[in-house]
């Protein structure tokens, strides 16, 4: 049995579980609460990060090291281009969601609101809140300027630069910290992602003492 060991609002754990949907590999969830610096669990990573994923015999670590290693253990169907170009472009815009996005957005929001509390940290810093808050309007422009030109943020096939973003929003919108009226072709394009079956068990989470937003699991929000 492969296993995912996961965090619900990781955003990098939530990037694996929909490569993993998308290509139809089963998988058995079990939550970490990686804060906390299990012994066990750092056996599997010693930098004490989730998602782990344990298949086929090994245990690996770095959600873009696994994803890329999906796409060429299991190429079906492709979330990365064949074209050297448009794979560069993919490639781009997962580091763009998982480096300049995550650490400018979701740790802002999400971070404050929602880890600070589970991890037992302290409360939210109303500064990096509004950090937060005003990031997420100027990355919210950047997608509607490529999904202006494009059917998906890469190019006109859906490709893993959509699921790192999806991941970071999905996490975002548990918290109802996304203003979907800012773009609406952005709002249809995380309508079309959030109805795919790999997101199913994304919209099934749920952490103890935070409620998600209304619109979260709904898929006419």
């Amino acid at each position: 049995m492969n296993t995912l060991y996961h965090y619900p609002l990781s955003p990098f754990s939530r990037k694996v579980r929909l490569s993993l949907g998308e290509k139809k590999i089963e998988v058995g969830l079990v939550e970490e609460r990686y804060w906390e610096q299990d012994p066990d669990f750092l056996r599997r990573n010693p930098a004490a990060k989730v998602p782990v994923l344990k298949m086929g015999g090994r245990t690996m670590a770095d959600s873009t090291a696994i994803c890329e290693y999906l796409e060429e253990a299991h190429p079906v169907p492709a979330l990365l281009p064949k074209d050297a170009v448009a794979r560069y472009e993919a490639r781009r815009l997962v580091g763009w969601f998982d480096d300049k996005f995550y650490h400018e957005v979701t740790v802002k929001l999400t971070g404050e609101r929602v880890y600070r509390k589970v991890m037992g940290t302290g409360y939210p810093d109303s500064t990096n809140v509004k950090a937060g808050a005003k990031a997420i309007k100027y990355h919210l422009d950047y997608m509607a300027f490529l999904l202006e030109e494009r059917r998906w943020l890469a190019g006109n096939e859906m490709t893993l630069a959509d699921f790192s973003a999806a991941a970071q929003l999905s996490c975002l919108d548990y918290t109802s910290d996304v203003d979907w009226n800012r773009h609406e072709v952005v709002k249809d394009w995380y309508a079309k992602i959030k109805s795919r079956p790999a997101f199913r068990s994304l919209l099934a989470d749920e952490v103890p003492g935070f409620q998600p937003s209304a619109q979260y699991a709904d898929l006419d929000f």
